[in-house]
């Protein structure tokens, strides 16, 4: 079983979410008060939580052929978008004083940071590059 948690990319990618959160939240905070801050890390929260889910389902499930490898994929991924679906619902349904703005802005962007894991190499790969193969 690999420990999706664990590789850079996916480390990096929650990093940043967090990162963009808390900016996003003090900018609200400035802007719009307490509420705006607390709508701002809720919706990058959504974001976070439902990225830690899919990595979770990735870890888990041990893929030994092509075809698990997707059904695993598939299957995280619809636990990222039920999880996205359900935080959203209950936050715009329980929290009154959400500020939409911030708590939009919060949740697109950080939704365009899960990008970063692209870019991101593992240090395995940099390996991969010296090694002499004659």
């Amino acid at each position: 079983m690999t420990n999706f948690l664990t590789s850079a990319p996916v480390r990096a990618t929650l990093r940043w979410q967090v990162a963009a959160t808390a900016a996003i939240a003090i900018i609200a905070w400035l802007w719009a008060g307490p509420d705006g801050a607390i709508s701002a890390a809720l919706g990058g929260l959504i974001t976070v939580v439902s990225g830690f889910a899919y990595a979770v389902v990735i870890s888990i499930r041990r893929a030994v052929s092509a075809e698990s490898t997707l059904v695993t994929m598939f299957t995280a991924e619809g636990v990222k978008i039920g999880a996205i679906i359900l935080m959203l619902w209950v936050v715009i349904t329980l929290y009154r004083d959400l500020v939409a703005a911030a708590f939009f802005a919060a949740f697109v962007i950080t939704v365009l940071l899960n990008r970063v894991a692209f870019m991101v190499p593992e240090p395995d790969a940099a390996e991969a590059d010296k090694i002499d193969w004659k």
